[in-house]
């Protein structure tokens, strides 16, 4: 019987099943602490077992050069799956801009996908990106920009470090990050702000009442009615944070592969 995976392929399985396990340690979706481990490395070893034979064989020893290799492709995994999650991370800022308006910021709860504290308005917004992205297949289009990986970085290479523009390019996805957070967060933060605005002329006209106590509820239901209003905005923008964040993944294999 013809063997599943011949032996002078074992080297080569071996790096790209250590990319594959670092990508799915630190990438959205298929990080979360509520996918079991066993599911991970399964799916790792699958995968590996078919992109093995997609990619050109090369040729590569079991010496320390190969261990070195092994690094680098933990590193590469774990960077492209990071930087992918750094954008999604931008769907939890805009959260925390929102509960810090509407007086929700000391209210966190534990996601648990991630096990970290999250805002609860940047949670509920996450929930509906992750659901948005899995409903467009976003999750094979991951696995294709892993498949992608492999035809730019080649296995017996190493990452050119010493280019600026893999810094540059870091900073730039920060800045992104933090824009479509801004975009995502104006409309219900805009909002909340003429809201402030009312509520102190109230203050300065009506000094008799307590415009503590009575602005906190209204924050809140105007928060609720301009989520509802703008949530159709937030699917187009959910739409624009992927788009980014695929973006982002070829950009930065296309550095590491020395584009």
């Amino acid at each position: 019987m013809e063997q599943l995976l011949p032996l002078i392929y074992i080297p080569q399985y071996v790096l790209v099943f250590a990319r594959i396990a670092a990508f799915f340690v630190t990438v959205p979706l298929f990080s979360y602490r509520t996918i079991p481990t066993t599911f991970k490395i399964g799916l790792s070893i699958f995968l590996a077992m078919i992109l093995t034979q997609t990619i050109p064989l090369q040729i590569v020893s079991f010496d320390m050069f190969f261990i070195l290799l092994i690094l680098k492709e933990i590193m590469v995994g774990v960077f492209i799956g990071l930087i992918a999650f750094i954008i999604v991370s931008a769907v939890q800022i805009a959260g925390g801009f929102i509960d810090f308006q509407m007086g929700f910021a000391i209210a966190n709860v534990v996601d648990p996908q991630t096990g970290a504290q999250s805002p609860l308005i940047g949670q509920y917004f996450y929930i509906i990106a992750l659901l948005f992205l899995l409903a467009v297949n976003g999750h094979h289009m991951l696995i294709d920009g892993l498949h992608y990986s492999f035809q730019v970085i080649s296995l017996d290479g190493f990452i050119p470090f010493s280019n600026e523009s893999i810094g540059k390019f870091i900073i730039q996805t920060f800045n992104s990050m933090f824009v479509i957070a801004f975009q995502v967060a104006i409309p219900i933060v805009g909002c909340l702000f003429l809201v402030d605005v009312a509520l102190g002329l109230v203050a300065r006209t009506v000094p008799q009442l307590n415009v503590f106590v009575v602005g906190l509820p209204i924050k809140i239901f105007v928060s609720f009615v301009a989520i509802l209003i703008f949530l159709a905005t937030y699917i187009y923008l959910a739409e624009k944070l992927f788009k980014t964040m695929f973006d982002v993944m070829k950009g930065l294999i296309q550095l590491f592969g020395g584009a």
